[in-house]
């Protein structure tokens, strides 16, 4: 349920304070319709999982139906938290209500943490009953899927999660694992910019997943990287002989978390990508999993173009949290009744007060969903820079 995709680096001070909600939902800002289900965790405070993806959606103009997997007081982060995870039986019995009643015309589903390897399956269960019911109208439904497992070299999932995910993945559109998840499915270690394009041809090649996104990547750490200090999101789109067109955006790193960013990078790729496809050529959005023909380079794909605006909106709401959390964090005097505290508890309290004051603060600075103020452009890796069986 934390987050797996970066911070990124602070805007600009200068920047003017949010719009009325009236501006930010003038209908000519909105996305193209799009009706989705959201299926993920949910938690009473704060913004992740399911509460991050269903606000960002909706602030995008999208109309979300939210089926939550797991129902927390707050995120796993805090280190301590009440509630339920929903079972397999569970998830499979909301959906059977949808269907009773003929409430399933969505146009995209997003589905994310799963609290077990059989809610694994029937999430995958789910998915592949809507693409069966869109299978005459290629393109008017797309699975994202975000196979969450772990991070940072382990899981935090139980090992029968990862078997189940194998099995889900190859029938979702897109796929956004992180750097471990990536090594996990493609059974590759990521070491070097080559073993990184190796990987994501690998989840193309093994699970014939049209698109796939690698949410955040430590560069600095790979052994043939130029770049120190930076954070690296890797894109591709097959072509029709199932190569990937790659592609890569930058961004500095920030030495800070926010948890629950991974959840904002699905949602707003799923508003983004799809507003891309209709701004595309008329025929890609009545072509199955929204695949663009191969004359179509890297960086034109919509899938880059939607990746560059979700970053853009990233960086400014995470900016306006840094600013809030230091703030808030700066307020705070323990009382003297803290100082008679073992250390061990003032330990717990000052990471349960830095916790809540990193919580990001998505709709209080929702215009930047919609219009953010800064850009990162997206480069394509040629095939040259490709290992050489893979050019």
């Amino acid at each position: 349920m934390t987050s797996k995709f970066p911070s990124l680096p602070a805007c600009s001070s200068s920047s003017p304070p949010p719009a009325p909600l009236h501006f930010i939902m003038s209908a000519d800002l909105l996305v193209p319709e799009t009706r989705v289900l959201a299926v993920a965790s949910h938690v009473v405070y704060g913004y992740v999982g399911n509460k991050m993806a269903t606000a960002v959606m909706q602030l995008m103009g999208c109309d979300v139906a939210a089926l939550n997997t797991v129902h927390f007081s707050n995120h796993t982060g805090y280190r301590q938290f009440k509630g339920t995870r929903a079972t397999a039986e569970e998830i499979t019995a909301l959906y059977e209500g949808l269907t009773q009643s003929n409430l399933l015309d969505f146009d995209v589903m997003l589905s994310g943490y799963a609290p077990s390897a059989a809610a694994v399956e029937a999430v995958g269960a789910i998915g592949m009953d809507l693409q069966r019911k869109a299978e005459k109208n290629p393109g008017s439904f797309f699975w994202v899927l975000d196979p969450v497992m772990g991070d940072q070299g382990r899981l935090y999932v139980n090992d029968d999660v990862v078997p189940a995910y194998k099995k889900v993945i190859r029938h979702a559109d897109l796929i956004l694992p992180n750097q471990f998840e990536a090594e996990v499915l493609s059974g590759i270690k990521i070491t070097s910019l080559a073993t990184l394009a190796e990987a994501i041809t690998a989840l193309h090649a093994i699970y014939n997943i049209p698109h796939v996104i690698i949410t955040s990547v430590q560069i600095a750490s790979l052994s043939d990287s130029p770049l120190p200090n930076t954070l690296t999101i890797i894109g591709s789109t097959t072509r029709s002989d199932g190569a990937p067109r790659l592609f890569r955006i930058d961004v500095p790193a920030l030495d800070c978390y926010f948890s629950g960013t991974g959840d904002m990078f699905a949602a707003l790729t799923v508003a983004r990508f799809r507003e891309a496809v209709f701004n595309a050529d008329a025929t890609l959005r009545n072509t199955k999993s929204w695949v663009s023909p191969d004359d179509v380079p890297a960086t034109e794909l919509p899938l880059a173009q939607s990746t560059r605006k979700v970053l853009a909106s990233m960086h400014c709401v995470l900016e306006k949290t840094l600013e809030a959390r230091d703030a808030e964090l700066r307020a705070i005097v323990p009382d003297e009744g803290e100082k008679l505290l073992s250390q061990e508890d003032q330990q717990k309290r000052a990471h349960l007060r830095e916790s809540k004051a990193a919580e990001v603060r998505v709709v209080r600075h929702a215009q930047y969903l919609r219009e953010p103020e800064v850009e990162f452009q997206a480069s394509e890796w040629r095939r040259e820079d490709l290992p050489a069986q893979f050019r």
